[in-house]
């Protein structure tokens, strides 16, 4: 129902004809929207009325793009042509708004707490939102307690919600070089649902006891409430590894130990290496690539 297109007036109406050769009709734009447009303008214009007595749909504009906006224009139209609306509807936005940022005492107490447990997160330098942390525990007996949670949006995000709704129609969050179009709106995507380092958060954990040969003694699964206290960068981690110091070296050594040996035990076991190399583009202020 949206595309980007090219003006073309004719007297006081206009139309705009979308770049998406596989939509085969000009869209017609009403006298009084047409004032505001010139001739070859660069548009977005969403379909409102395609009834069957009319011969060309018609459309309203949403916006007038300008040649600064070139690389945000070819990334808007590769979201359009595959069917991604760029926008929330506003009862979706206040539907999250709505939503309030503290957590009650009463949902804490229904939660095992790791609070007070050392967990951190790896993610890619320039992520926008943390989904899974690790939390590390030395026990008494030797072992590890370590938990793997995963942000708890079905919190926040009920059955048949508008919120729920709106993402089960988008499927998946879109990731492009300079953006991503999340599944969710902002404040569940990269607020109330990213792990945030130094934030209390709601997640849905799954906590194992390990030995310290890397054998799982016991697990828990169940409703959590975690507090990153570090963020990582994979590069932060991999420097780690490699012998660089810093004040958690031994929980990331220990950790990755462990998942060096389960990893060991996997593809014994059979199963498949999947590798694959992860393109990324390095963009100047204007989005062109450099």
């Amino acid at each position: 129902s949206t595309l980007i297109g090219t003006v073309q007036k004719n007297g006081d109406y206009a139309f705009v004809i979308p770049d998406n050769k596989n939509f085969t009709k000009d869209i017609f734009i009403s006298e009084n929207e047409s004032k505001k447009l010139k001739d070859k303008d660069r548009v977005v214009v969403k379909i409102i009325d395609w009834s069957e007595k009319l011969k060309n749909p018609t459309g309203i504009v949403q916006d007038i793009l300008t040649a600064n906006q070139e690389n945000d224009i070819a990334m808007k139209e590769i979201l359009l042509q595959n069917g991604f609306p760029l926008e929330f509807s506003s009862e979706v936005i206040q539907e999250a708004m709505a939503i309030p940022n503290s957590i009650s005492e009463d949902e804490i107490k229904q939660r095992r707490d790791f609070r007070s447990t050392f967990t951190f997160t790896i993610d890619p330098f320039d992520a926008k939102d943390f989904d899974d942390a690790i939390s590390f525990k030395k026990l008494q007996n030797k072992h590890y307690e370590i938990g793997v949670h995963i942000a708890d949006v079905s919190h926040y995000v009920t059955q048949g919600s508008r919120m729920d709704k709106e993402a089960y129609s988008r499927a998946t969050s879109v990731y492009l070089p300079d953006r991503v179009l999340p599944m969710l709106p902002e404040k569940i995507s990269n607020e109330l649902c990213s792990l945030r380092p130094n934030e209390d958060k709601l997640t849905f954990s799954v906590v194992f006891e390990i030995s310290q040969e890397g054998k799982v003694v016991d697990y828990w699964i169940g409703k959590t409430i975690i507090h990153s206290q570090k963020r990582f960068t994979y590069e932060d981690a991999q420097e780690i590894i490699e012998g660089g110091n810093h004040v958690y070296k031994d929980e990331i050594l220990t950790v990755h130990q462990i998942s060096q040996q389960l990893r060991k035990e996997k593809f014994k076991e059979g199963a498949i290496n999947f590798s694959s190399e992860e393109i990324r583009f390095r963009l100047n202020e204007l989005g062109k690539p450099v």
